[in-house]
């Protein structure tokens, strides 16, 4: 199921706390090339190391 939540609140936080009960986080990159591109979003990077679940980052 598919489901759109507001919250309010760090973006980051937020979403690490609410992947604790979801089966998938899926969040947007900017999809910068290069170096930069090695180098996710602070969302990004709380998600990829602390979510409760997969986490798909797409451009």
């Amino acid at each position: 199921m598919i489901q759109r939540l507001i919250r309010t609140g760090a973006v980051g936080t937020t979403l690490m706390h609410q992947s604790a009960e979801a089966g998938l986080v899926v969040v947007g990159s900017r999809g910068h090339a290069g170096a930069a591109g090695l180098l996710r979003g602070s969302v990004s990077q709380v998600l990829l190391h602390h979510a409760g679940c997969p986490v798909i980052v797409i451009r």
